[in-house]
Parts: structure tokens; C-alpha cells; sequence
């Protein structure tokens, strides 16, 4: 019988380990699936993506309409074969992992989950197929086979200063919010329903439009009074535009900061290096 895994052998789904199921064959299958650190684990991982690159290249060009007139039978036929192989994978892994719940309610198990099920909903539901492109999440897979995971902190630092400055940024949206509501029932005031702001909420949208600097034009203020307000609200777009950038960038910095304090060396004992010192 194969021996049990090491701990670089053994599988990780987002931040939970998993264990193999106990017997000959799940522990095997186990090394080959999320065993990334051996060799058939890592063949295994890229004859994965590869699969799934040509699944959603697949999905892409059955949207063309051309395309589809053509290869659309082949299209569809090659998309329950992909969809066929990967929810056998999708079971498997679930068959050879000792608590198949904690897989399944992983990042990755929901993933996987979700790149299967929009094929059996265009069964009840007309182009829900279309979902199939969510198959492009499972090719995280590559940080694995490309040895990337050391990268994986650096992304976990910019969530932690993005999770300190929620507050700030909350606050900042309502208040671009309430400023929307005034702009808005100014402008339906000012405007009127015969030139386009045909209701508060409208004249909301517009106002968003204008104060986020996109300027679709599909409405536009045509009296003096309302462009000057339109002007004002431009210049104060550029103004707003800085703000969620600059407390994100305050609390990246501290966060950095905070993640050099915490190294210490081994050779003389102080603190504050950087990450590759």
C-alpha cells in the first residue's frame, strides 16, 4: 500500500488542508490530483488547464454567430465533453478527500462546482452556457504548478489593507451618494422632464454619469443655470476620484510597515527588513 503523504505532497484549497480518504487507490489519486508538488500532481494540474482554456475558448467562439451557424453542433458537443470530464474530476475529488464537505465549501470546490452547473441549467434555462466562462477562476491552479504560491502574500497583504480601510471607503460612498440624491433632485428641478430629466432617480443616474467623469451624453443639461452645476460637479469628479485611492494607498503603506516591524533577523536581531533581505 502507498505510503501516506508528506506534508509538501498534501493538498491546499485556498487556506483549508486537505487529507486523502484512507485505502490504496483515493490515497494514489490523492498524490496525482492535489499532490502539486509531484510530478504527475503537476502533469495532472496542466492537462487541467489546458482543458479547461479550450472549454472556455470554446464557449467564446460559440458566441460568434457565424461561428455558431457553422461548428455550433460541435461546439455544443464539445462543450458536454468538457463538461462530462470535469464533473467526473469534480466528484472524484470529492471521493478521495477524507471530509468531502470541507472541499466542497472551499474556494476552489466552489469554483469547480459552478464551471459544471451552468451546462445542466441550458437544459431548464436558454444560454445559461454562457456562465461556462467562469472556468477561467479554475486556472488559479497554475500558482501551483508554476510555483507561485510565494506570491499569494503579497495578495493577501493588499486584502488585508483593503479590509482596514472598508470603513473609510464606506463612508466615502455614502457620502458620494447623498451628493448624487442632491445633484439629482437639482437637476430634475433645474431641467425639467421636456429636456430629459424625466425623474429624480434619471437625473441620479445622470448625475453619477457626470460626477464619475464617464459622460455617456445619452442626457445633458441645456439651461445656463444647469450646466454650471454640470461644470461643478465634473470639476468635483476629478476631486472625488483621489480619495478611495489615497486611504487605500495610507493603509497598504501602514500594512507594509506593519509586515516589515514583524521580521526580525536571525543573524543580529533587528527588526524592519525587507521581504527579500
Amino acid at each position: 500500500m502507498a505510503s501516506p503523504p508528506t506534508n509538501s505532497e498534501l493538498g491546499t484549497t485556498g487556506e483549508t488542508q486537505l487529507l486523502p480518504r484512507k485505502g490504496g487507490t483515493p490515497e494514489l489519486l490523492f498524490r496525482v490530483i492535489f499532490g502539486h508538488q509531484t510530478p504527475a500532481g503537476r502533469r495532472f494540474d496542466l492537462v487541467l488547464i489546458i482543458l479547461i482554456v479550450c472549454s472556455v475558448v470554446a464557449v467564446l467562439l460559440d458566441s460568434i454567430e457565424t461561428i455558431n451557424a457553422r461548428w455550433g453542433e460541435a461546439l455544443l458537443a464539445a462543450e458536454w465533453i468538457f463538461t462530462a470530464v470535469f464533473t467526473i474530476e469534480y466528484f472524484v475529488r470529492l471521493a478521495i478527500v477524507d471530509r468531502p464537505w470541507r472541499y466542497a465549501r472551499s474556494f476552489y470546490g466552489i469554483v469547480d462546482l459552478l464551471s459544471v452547473l451552468p451546462t445542466y441549467l441550458s437544459l431548464i434555462f436558454t444560454g445559461a452556457n454562457s456562465l461556462l466562462v467562469i472556468r477561467v477562476l479554475r486556472i488559479l491552479r497554475v500558482f501551483r504548478i508554476l510555483k507561485l504560491v510565494r506570491y499569494l502574500g503579497e495578495a493577501n497583504m493588499l486584502v488585508t489593507a483593503l479590509k482596514a480601510s472598508r470603513r473609510k471607503i464606506l463612508v466615502f460612498v455614502i457620502s458620494v451618494l447623498s451628493l448624487v440624491v442632491i445633484f439629482g433632485a437639482i437637476m430634475y428641478l433645474v431641467e425639467g422632464p421636456e429636456r430629459g430629466f424625466t425623474s429624480i432617480p434619471r437625473s441620479m443616474y445622470w448625475a453619477i454619469v457626470t460626477l464619475t467623469t464617464v459622460g455617456y451624453g445619452d442626457i445633458s443639461p441645456v439651461t445656463p443655470l444647469g450646466q454650471a452645476i454640470a461644470s461643478v460637479i465634473m470639476i468635483l469628479g476629478y476631486g472625488i476620484i483621489a480619495v478611495p485611492t489615497g486611504i487605500y494607498t495610507a493603509e497598504l503603506s501602514q500594512e507594509l510597515r506593519r509586515d516589515y516591524d514583524r521580521r526580525r533577523c536571525g543573524e543580529c536581531g533587528r527588526e524592519g527588513h525587507e521581504r527579500d533581505a
